[in-house]
């Protein structure tokens, strides 16, 4: 059932809403001419009315007589989550892209972004003059941050009251519009992160229409959405025919499902189970496929295996795992959920195979965690070194940049792309940008904003970080994470900028780099020092790398495989503004070597 007001054209749209408790719902315009219509109810509890209503046209329904709402599957928002919604007529816009192809989940060199930090103008347009940098610098994905309409105009996006709603103050749906079509002509591929584990506290009127929550399980926003409990089919109607509008009326290539273990169901079919089905099936006539990630703290490849052998058939998840290996090592961070990592052997093992914990314990949670993600194939996880919630959940919104030296920027960025799986770099990263990324909103009850700020301070004592924290509710703080763009070509950041650019050209031009087979892959470390050695291979070439996450020189002697070996890329070079490299043009069996300290090397055979 398509949800909210679906424009049918010469002056006509049909408005549907799900409000099965409710004894009388109408139609309230109130611009441009008020009136008030009747809806009628069905057997599940939806109520429709097909009225004289052009695009552009503002209402609200009003509940039983009285009380007047917006839209739960409002399209946009122009005043903000308590005004009325409006009519939007998707059929119109001039679309492109035709001829798009999409990029292939295994291709992708994934780019997340946050609109209103991106540029200083914080608009969907405003991104469009930056697509050039970015497609020169090898990105060939990016990552919206949600858009879905929140309270105010600063807000990370996990506030959304209006999960069908392009924010207004981003340049509303046909901004988004305008983005996508200019990015399908740029060979760009757009992924929106979308939230279906909790709404928005302000502007959410969910709970005035229906049983959209359930008590049956609690999350860290209160009670769940109601995925399982009575009347939870049209409940998980409302969020798949939203994801289905976000690929369809959008174009949109791939949507990354935010925090998905806080989507409880334990029904025969879960919910994702359905999304990916309903994904597949429902956008068949595409002539390429649509994407959807997952986030997930489980560990749990139920999520990734496919539907036939007992999965949901999400095609792949952020592995957070990789992450906190190579942040533990650069930074000497052991405290909360990174006292589970720090060794090179843990990277080791990420590398392998994506988790670290696979039904291994976990000093951090007291218990066994995860199981193995041995078969599954590298283009399944999604990894980063720095990404938003790594980056604005902590006391200071550091970066990597902030946190670690120059080499050992060089070092997390070889590392990064010198893996099997996918890469997703976090805004700003590629040139070093040391502005930190702050928590930031916009909310306009009192009551929320301390709430906000009393939840924050309670998050942070399990970092044991004691120092005030950032108001969220200032303007310092969101004008603070804007990005330097300035400093993307300058000294050391265009260095930095150059280097990611050549390993993202390494990716795609050497085909053992290209190939996301961890079969095809040999990793190991050293007990002596924290330096790993990857061989990679293809049908075509081989490389060899070596990582040095030490602070000191390793001195050792490498088992080389097979293959006249011929340096390609070294840190340690001036190029890169390195100290000057003591390893040798060409690699040979039996050779002892001597590494810099944070420093990596790449062989190619």
């Amino acid at each position: 059932m398509n949800v909210g007001s679906e424009y049918l054209g010469n002056g006509k749209c049909r408005f549907t809403v799900w409000a099965p408790l409710r004894s009388q719902v109408a139609v309230h315009i109130v611009s441009p001419n008020e009136q008030i219509i009747p809806m009628q109810k069905d057997e599940r509890g939806y109520w429709q009315a097909t009225v004289d209503a052009a695009p552009g046209t503002l209402y609200f329904y009003q509940l039983d007589g009285e009380t007047d709402r917006p839209d739960p599957a409002s399209q946009h928002q122009p005043k903000d989550v308590h005004g009325p919604s409006e009519v939007v007529d998707h059929s119109s816009f001039p679309w492109s892209d035709t001829q798009w192809s999409g990029v292939p989940l295994e291709e992708m060199i994934i780019y997340e972004l946050h609109v209103g930090t991106f540029t200083p103008d914080g608009t969907f347009e405003a991104i469009i003059p930056r697509l050039a940098d970015l497609k020169e610098l090898g990105v060939n994905a990016i990552e919206l941050m949600p858009i879905a309409q929140f309270p105010g105009n600063r807000n990370w996006g996990y506030d959304g009251a209006y999960p069908y709603a392009a924010l207004h103050g981003y340049g509303g749906p046909d901004g988004l519009k305008v983005l996508v079509d200019a990015c399908h002509a740029a060979g760009i591929s757009v992924i929106l992160d979308v939230v279906y584990n909790h709404m928005g506290p302000e502007g959410n009127y969910l709970r005035e229409y229906g049983p959209y929550f359930t008590e049956k399980y609690r999350t860290v926003w209160g009670a769940a959405l109601n995925y399982d409990d009575s009347y939870s089919d049209e409940v998980r109607n409302f969020f798949l025919e939203n994801a289905i509008y976000w690929l369809d009326r959008y174009h949109i290539d791939g949507l990354r499902l935010d925090a998905i273990h806080a989507i409880y169901d334990l029904g025969a079919e879960h919910f994702l189970e359905e999304m990916a089905t309903a994904v597949d099936e429902r956008l068949s006539q595409n002539t390429y496929k649509r994407y959807l990630i997952a986030e997930s703290e489980l560990n749990d490849t139920k999520i990734i295996r496919p539907k036939e052998t007992g999965g949901f058939g999400i095609d792949a998840q952020w592995c957070d795992d990789f992450h906190h290996c190579v942040h533990t090592l650069l930074t000497g961070e052991k405290i909360s959920y990174y006292s589970d990592f720090g060794t090179i052997k843990d990277l080791e093992k990420s590398m392998r195979q994506g988790y670290v914990y696979d039904g291994t314990y976990s000093v951090h949670r007291h218990r066994r965690h995860g199981n193995s993600p041995a078969d599954r194939p590298g283009k399944q996880f999604v990894v980063c070194i720095q990404n938003h919630d790594q980056v604005g959940n902590r006391l200071d919104a550091e970066r990597l940049s902030m946190l670690t030296s120059y080499d050992g920027l060089k070092v997390a960025a070889a590392t990064l792309f010198l893996s099997p799986f996918v890469p997703m770099l976090f805004m700003g990263e590629e040139y070093g940008e040391d502005a930190p990324f702050q928590y930031f909103v916009s909310h306009t009850d009192p009551d929320l904003i301390e709430a906000v700020r009393k939840g924050r301070k309670e998050e942070f004592k399990s970092f044991d970080w004691h120092k005030e924290a950032p108001d969220p509710e200032g303007m310092e703080v969101f004008e603070q994470s804007t990005l330097n763009w300035e400093k993307c070509r300058e000294g050391k950041h265009g260095v930095l900028r150059s280097l990611y650019q050549r390993l993202i050209q390494l990716r795609q031009d050497v085909k053992a780099l290209a190939n996301l087979d961890k079969h095809r892959l040999e990793v190991t470390s050293l007990d002596t020092a924290n330096l790993l050695t990857l061989h990679r291979t293809s049908d075509h070439d081989q490389i060899f790398s070596l990582l040095n996450f030490d602070h000191d020189a390793v001195t050792f002697t490498p088992h080389v495989p097979q293959g006249n070996w011929q340096k390609i890329l070294d840190s340690s070079d001036s190029e890169w503004l390195g100290s000057g490299s003591e390893l040798p043009a060409q690699l040979q069996s039996g050779q002892t070597l001597t590494i810099k300290p944070l420093s990596f090397v790449v062989y190619t055979a």
